[in-house]
């Protein structure tokens, strides 16, 4: 399922990731560059499994480790407000 980050979510790509800005709250996330991937990878309206993918084509990380990060990433994402 892809994602998309709710209206008052602000980002800004680093050269060591990514972070968010919830506006609503004045609370900072920080991505790493796996993580910046998974979300990126989303939000451009891949699935889970094309997270998994690219993943497992950029770093050295196993499928199932991979399926594992992203399933609790986008599950963090979405418990803290920040995405849908």
């Amino acid at each position: 399922m892809a994602l998309r980050f709710a209206p008052d979510v602000a980002t800004a790509e680093t050269e060591y990731g990514t972070v968010l800005l919830d506006q609503r709250k004045g609370r900072y996330w920080e991505l790493n560059p796996t993580g910046t991937l998974v979300v990126r990878t989303l939000l451009d309206g891949g699935g889970e499994a094309d997270a998994v993918e690219a993943l497992v084509a950029a770093f050295a990380v196993d499928r199932e480790r991979a399926a594992a990060d992203v399933t609790a990433l986008v599950a963090l994402l979405r418990d803290a407000g920040l995405a849908a």
